[in-house]
């Protein structure tokens, strides 16, 4: 008789990068940021990323200054190589956002190597705007 050992179920979402998209006060305003269509840009970041992350929608980051502000976290295979959620600010042109969507469709964090131009739009953020995104 062979013995099986249950394995515990998987967190949902955790087997692919979650991009999470700020789009509160600041973030995802025509008032902050004119000339960016912001909804079409999630609705992009959706559909370009459909099967492949979690694209969610959040209130605020609490990095107003960088509007508009999109974290990229690694998947759970990606964290286990290494990845670490990253943080992109000032993300107001297409092509950026581009991007991100073939970075995260090659792996994201961990698991590939972003666009160098991203390099331009990352920070880090304060430990308490962090640690309350992986609450």
């Amino acid at each position: 008789m062979s013995r099986r050992t249950k394995k515990a179920a998987p967190t949902p979402g955790a087997t692919r990068p979650t991009v999470t998209v700020c789009r509160g006060c600041c973030c995802g305003t025509p008032a902050k940021v004119p000339r960016l269509n912001h909804e079409a840009q999630l609705a992009d970041l959706r559909t370009q990323l459909a099967g492949v992350a979690m694209v969610r929608r959040t209130d605020c980051l609490d990095a107003c200054e960088r509007a508009n502000v999109i974290v990229i976290q690694p998947s759970s295979e990606g964290r286990k190589a290494g990845g670490r959620p990253v943080w992109l600010g000032q993300v107001n042109d297409p092509d950026a956002a581009a991007d991100i969507t073939a970075w995260v469709q090659n792996g994201g964090p961990g698991l590939a190597d972003p666009p160098g131009i991203l390099d331009l739009y990352a920070f880090i953020p304060s430990r308490r705007v962090r640690h309350e995104l992986e609450d």
